[in-house]
């Protein structure tokens, strides 16, 4: 059972019952906790920033790799953090989507608020040795990267989500932060180049989450969280979404006639049947019941899965675009 648990873990956010949490491992139920299957998006970030150095520049690996571990454990801290402080502040009290579509760990009474403090303290403690241990290696100017990161962690719940600040937070995050963060870890260059191309992948993240607050944007409307889609509504925010996924192809093709990426960035076009097919599902409002054949471990959420599919696959051929362009990039050594 905590086999089968760990790898829906990796994937999804499970439901998971008291009978089964005390039969899993520890690990286990701090993947659950943690909502780990989302890093994936953190994961990529950092992954895109080492592989964009590798084309230009000499990486430090050891570096590369405690970057990668340190933004993981960031990203798990703030989700640790984000249910926390929802519970806390009783957003996620009652019927909330938060715990209809993943297990939260507060709400079903799997851990207490001093035990779910314990995950956050020790996740973040992790993540922030990483932070430490490079700054030591690489410089203080990687302080300025620590600090940043740390804002939006501990800042992003509460009070940017809720002054409609949260999306624009997760562009930052993923996008300049984490990939020319990254950049500069593994080679100690900056690098706008890495920025900008961050700012491009980054977009298909920040779609998911305006996905996520489309979905529950009334009840977070009556609990006072002001996310972007409710001020805007929902036919405007489902535009902006729209907006969003088709300015990557006009960024991509501003990024190739810039000389930054070459001819390997057609890879990107791969993804434009699943953007259709996105496109197709924010043309329309969120069905009142669940749809024949949809995943229901993630229902009520329609529009940020749907997001995600298209982000899961717009970011493999990212991956597969920058792996080319390490490749051409050695045949022209």
């Amino acid at each position: 059972m905590s086999q089968a648990i760990w790898i829906q873990a990796l994937r999804t956010v499970p439901q998971v019952d008291k009978t089964c949490w005390d039969g899993l491992n520890i690990l286990t139920k701090w993947l659950v906790a943690s909502r780990f299957s989302v890093t994936i998006m953190s994961f990529t970030s950092a992954i895109i920033g080492i592989l964009l150095a590798l084309s230009t520049a000499t990486v430090d690996f050891g570096l590369a790799v405690l970057c990668i571990i340190g933004l993981v454990l960031a990203h798990a801290t703030n989700n640790l953090l984000n249910d926390y402080t929802d519970s806390a502040r009783g957003v996620d009290k009652g019927n909330y989507f938060r715990t209809q579509y993943g297990t939260h760990v507060l709400e079903s009474g799997l851990l207490t608020k001093k035990q779910l403090m314990g995950y956050i303290s020790v996740t973040g403690a992790l993540a922030l040795a990483c932070g430490f241990i490079i700054i030591y290696l690489r410089g203080l100017d990687v302080l300025w990267l620590l600090l940043a990161g740390a804002f939006f962690v501990l800042f992003y719940t509460w009070p940017l989500k809720k002054l409609a600040l949260g999306e624009l937070s997760v562009l930052i995050v993923w996008g300049p932060l984490m990939v020319g963060g990254s950049y500069y870890v593994s080679s100690g260059q900056w690098s706008v180049a890495a920025m900008l191309i961050g700012t491009l992948y980054a977009l298909a993240p920040t779609a998911v989450i305006f996905g996520k607050h489309i979905d529950k944007m009334d009840m977070d409307k009556s609990k006072g969280i002001y996310s972007l889609p409710v001020l805007l509504g929902s036919t405007y925010a489902r535009k902006a979404v729209q907006f969003m996924l088709l300015s990557q192809y006009f960024l991509a093709a501003y990024i190739y006639l810039s000389g930054y990426i070459g001819i390997s960035i057609l890879v990107l076009l791969l993804a434009v049947p699943t953007l259709i097919h996105t496109f197709k599902v924010f043309n329309h409002e969120r069905p009142t019941s669940m749809p024949d054949g949809f995943r229901k471990e993630v229902w009520p959420l329609w529009f940020a899965p749907n997001a995600f599919q298209y982000t899961r696959k717009f970011s493999l051929f990212f991956l597969v675009m920058l792996i080319l362009e390490n490749i051409i990039a050695g045949f022209n050594l």
